[in-house]
């Protein structure tokens, strides 16, 4: 009898094509071949498609209606006459299909229609249609087990328990927090845990974590304010027990940025919040959980960017260097990431195994517009696709030891739109032992582009001395530069600090020391180690940047302190910040010995 690995072993990821030929079904590795069971269809405006979370059904929307196929056996098993269909999306446990189509307003019809409709994938039948007139955030919010599921109507987020689709019985589980702008259900089991986003008019706008179905304005598990948010993005970890909030707007009203303002803002279901720190200026590219849940990175600031892995503190943990990037994927299981710059950055893909924080492997993929990794957690897919770039479409298998498997170009009359992976339940493919050596592959079919910078022929075959400093790239972990701000605040923080030495050494000399013979000796003042501003305190300059950081530490310890006996109440990163005051301060000693 076959076992289960056995099993496992004969499960191919298939892989799903969308373009101006229609859409078609292929083997993944080893064989690439088509899917014979699957009947191509060959319309020339197939809007969509989507594979179901757990893998059972496959959908496409080919123009005239929605097609559903049962994975196991790729058969149609519904039909969905609508024929202005532009989005579909299944439930978690793919209990449903959920189809979108634009909201019209006609002469016959001054009120519109249903535009939002909730499907049985298995036979068409249709359960409940809704009005959601936004294409932008149209999808419904479930809990990872489909017990409650939540639609934002006017502001309000009305939810519906146990598949209930009453509207008056989901009206009495009303949110009515406030405006709410954008939400979301974690991913994690019951608990539930509801994000929301609430802008503001005038003042701060609010990030407010809760706990259904405690859903009271005034009862939120965390809190969190923050400006400069004319949009908010949601990052949960895969327990729902952690989330982090992307508050960025379009234009920076201070004019220090073209791309606009990012701050990343870390919430739980502890009701700790922080601010994520970066040490970096300029934009945030991307953010990104680990599967395994217990860090996360983030690629930001101006090219070449920083990539950063942060801890459940919100403290950096790792740095990857800077390099230009803008991208980060996953793979299923969480033991290797890739970190690689698309659109306008030259396609450098580097494969990183993030138990060991070790670099497997580097490839190239220039032009591309997509990558997705495979459920095995081997293979990453990399496409060139439409309408982002009309040329050279098609698409690649790679290992993730960076040799390419398997490439498929299409000619200049076609057009590739999207490839999908086939997915499958989570704990399906096992993860298996990290292998370092290249595994035998193809060569790619496209030159690949000198990375030699240019020179003009004057300068040929001579010595350069000079070099463009934004195109260097230090994949080391390296110093980041202050920012602006930070330089500010710290000239403004030793300034006070001076004239508060120089207030108390003015103090001691009016007072001084008195003797038996009742006269007063003058003490002037000098300042210790820690507190000078000059750091120069050894022969060894390596010493000497350590005590200077040192020192910026526990100045910064100071002031929270202080903040702290004012009444201001800390969030847990600089909490975390004072707690270390001790250690820095022996390590300073053991420096100044």
């Amino acid at each position: 009898m076959a076992t289960t690995e056995d099993k496992m072993a004969l499960i191919v990821p298939c892989v799903a094509i969308r373009g101006s030929t229609g859409i078609s079904i292929t083997q993944g590795p080893p064989t690439y071949e088509p899917v014979s069971l699957f009947t191509k269809d060959d319309s020339k405006v197939c809007k969509t498609m989507a594979f179901s979370p757990m893998g059972r059904y496959f959908t496409w929307v080919n123009g005239s209606s929605v097609k559903v196929v049962l994975c196991e056996t790729w058969q149609v098993v519904a039909e969905i006459h609508r024929c202005k269909v532009q989005s579909v999306k299944f439930s978690p446990q793919d209990t449903y299909l959920m189809t979108w189509e634009p909201f019209i307003v006609s002469a016959n019809n001054s009120q519109g229609g249903p535009n939002l409709f909730f499907w049985n994938p298995e036979n068409g039948e249709l359960i409940k249609c809704f009005i959601h007139k936004k294409q932008i955030d149209w999808e419904p919010q479930w809990s990872i087990d489909e017990k409650i599921c939540g639609l934002l109507v006017n502001n309000d987020v009305v939810l519906y328990e146990e598949s209930n689709f009453d509207d008056a019985k989901a009206f009495n589980n009303k949110m009515n927090v406030g405006k709410i702008a954008k939400f979301s259900i974690a991913p994690g089991a019951a608990p539930y845990h509801i994000v929301c986003h609430m802008p503001g008019k005038s003042g701060p706008s609010f990030g407010r974590l809760f706990r259904y179905p405690k859903l009271p304005a005034n009862q939120p598990v965390a809190n969190k304010s923050f400006f400069q948010d004319d949009r908010v993005d949601f990052y949960w970890n895969n327990q729902g027990t952690s989330v982090l909030l992307l508050a960025s707007t379009e234009v920076d009203n201070t004019g220090a940025s073209y791309y606009g303002k990012q701050t990343l803002h870390y919430l739980d279901t502890k009701g700790e919040t922080a601010l994520v720190t970066l040490s970096k200026e300029g934009p945030i590219h991307a953010v990104q959980w680990s599967p395994k849940q217990t860090e996360f990175i983030v690629i930001y600031g101006l090219m070449p960017s920083k990539a950063t892995i942060y801890n459940l503190q919100c403290e950096p943990v790792f740095e990857f260097g800077t390099k230009h990037r803008n991208a980060i994927y996953y793979n299923p299981h969480g033991n290797i990431v890739i970190l690689t710059g698309f659109g306008n950055l030259r396609g450098e893909i580097e494969l990183w195994d993030t138990v060991n924080r070790k670099l497997i492997a580097t490839s190239d993929a220039p032009d591309s517009t997509l990558l997705e990794w495979s459920p095995d957690g081997e293979h990453y897919m990399t496409a060139t696709t439409a309408p982002r770039l009309r040329m050279s479409n098609g698409f690649k298998i790679w290992h993730y030891t960076g040799t390419l498997l398997y490439e498929r170009p299409w000619n200049k009359q076609e057009e590739l739109w999207e490839v999908l992976w086939q997915k499958f339940p989570s704990d399906l493919f096992k993860e298996k032992p990290i292998k370092y050596k290249a595994v035998g592959g193809i060569a790619p079919s496209q030159p690949q582009a000198s990375k030699q910078a240019y020179r003009p022929p004057s300068a040929r075959g001579k010595t350069i001395n000079f070099k463009l400093h934004d195109d260097v790239d230090d994949p080391k972990p390296s110093e980041s530069i202050p920012s602006k701000n930070f330089l500010k605040v710290k000239k403004k923080r030793e300034a006070k600090k001076a004239k508060k030495e120089q207030e108390a050494a003015l103090s001691q000399t009016q007072s001084g020391n008195v003797t038996a013979n009742g006269q007063t000796n003058s003490i002037t003042k000098v300042s210790s180690p820690t507190t000078s501003a000059n750091y120069d305190l050894t022969n060894d300059p390596e010493k000497n940047k350590k005590i200077k950081k040192i020192n910026i530490k526990l100045e910064q310890i100071s002031k929270l302190k202080e903040q702290q006996v004012m009444g201001k109440q800390l969030e847990i990163n600089q909490l975390n910040k004072i707690k270390k005051e001790a250690e820095l301060i022996k390590e300073l000693e053991e420096l100044i010995l």
